[in-house]
């Protein structure tokens, strides 16, 4: 499938609270490879969640293996459906961006380790322990199921917000 268009802050998809995948049937099957696709063609893209293409459906992709930050510690290409945190700990500051805040970064506060429950693509339940960026990039995303961009979760309006110079 063609990589999707990605809506822009302040489009109000990106504000709302998603609903669960009622079943894993052929519309989301295709969802699924368009974000897929669309992670992968996006500059620098690790994740990419369905309502970042205009779907409010509980559904994210996520692989940071492609990533200097994440090649030496991740669980390759994660489809996950009606994703849940189960555990989180510890904490570290970093910046993030992201493809619907095109112009902007920003230094976002999240836990080093997260365990996160889903149903994968093919709807097995699957449970997965996450840490460093790819933990990082799986609450980044999972954030976007719930109307939540990394501007509301930016530590410092005055000191931690940036200006992106160039996007590739």
């Amino acid at each position: 499938m063609p990589a999707q268009k990605i809506l822009l802050y302040p489009h109000p998809v990106l504000k709302k609270f998603c609903n669960p995948v009622p079943a894993i049937d052929e519309e989301i099957r295709r969802l699924t490879e368009d974000l897929v696709d669309t992670m992968r063609e996006g500059p620098g893209s690790v994740g990419v969640a369905a309502p970042q293409i205009g779907a409010t459906l509980r559904l994210c992709v996520v692989d940071v293996s492609a990533s200097r930050l994440g090649r030496e510690n991740n669980h390759g290409l994660l489809v996950m459906i009606n994703p849940e945190i189960v555990h989180r700990e510890g904490a570290t500051i970093g910046r993030e961006g992201c493809m619907s805040v095109p112009d902007y970064t920003g230094d976002v506060e999240r836990a080093t380790a997260v365990t996160v429950r889903f149903l994968d693509g093919e709807g097995t339940p699957r449970e997965v322990e996450a840490s460093g960026f790819e933990a990082i990039a799986i609450q980044h995303e999972m954030d976007h199921l719930d109307g939540i961009l990394f501007l509301d979760r930016i530590v410092s309006l005055k000191t931690g917000l940036f200006r992106r110079k160039s996007y590739r």
